[in-house]
């Protein structure tokens, strides 16, 4: 049986800011986290953090440089931290990335393959940067995938949905966050 790992991906404090659209997407996060939790599944918060005066930004990336002109994901500001609402618990893993995937410039492998897990249930913002590069990195790493689609976010709603309905369904189960729940605990209420 496939051991699983929730991953929570750039659900920091600006990010939120700029994508919340007011859909309750925090509070259905929270349900997920919650239920990882109670079925024992552990949860593993992604941050993109970028080190004070941006040594690992090149000019050539315009992804990057454009997020540090925007003063967004630098290590220490308050607004690069996990939002309140879905905060780690004790127990909790917290990796930071570099790059927009999960996988770039962190040692999240190193923790998956410390744990044994091999299939990765997929949440986040933005739905069309660090879920879409994560996943496409697990593809190749050779992990089984969950998406819940109502657990990711993007800041636009027609990419969101053209990933989640079109796109993802064709290299990973793409499920609701209550579906997802009837399925690891069935008993579980919050």
């Amino acid at each position: 049986m496939a051991k699983s790992a929730l991953l929570v991906m750039d659900v920091q404090r600006d990010v939120v800011a700029i994508a919340d659209d007011g859909s309750g997407y925090l509070p259905r996060l929270r349900r997920a986290i919650d239920g990882a939790r109670a079925a024992d599944i552990p949860v593993i918060y992604v941050v993109m953090g970028l080190r004070p005066g941006d040594p690992e930004v090149s000019p050539r990336n315009k992804v990057i440089t454009n997020v540090v002109r925007a003063g967004l994901f630098t290590e220490g500001e308050p607004g690069t931290e996990i939002h309140d609402e879905v905060a780690p618990q004790q127990g909790d893993i917290v990796v930071t990335k570099r790059r927009g995937s999960a996988f770039s410039g962190s040692d999240l492998d190193l923790v998956l393959r410390a744990r044994n897990i091999n299939n990765l249930v997929l949440t986040g913002i933005a739905t069309s940067a660090v879920v879409l590069s994560t996943l496409w990195r697990a593809i190749d790493l050779d992990f089984g995938l969950t998406v819940l689609a109502d657990a990711c976010l993007d800041t636009d709603p027609e990419v969101h949905q053209m990933l989640t309905e079109k796109l993802f369904p064709q290299w990973a189960d793409v499920v609701t966050v209550e579906d997802w729940l009837k399925a690891i605990a069935p008993g579980y209420r919050t």
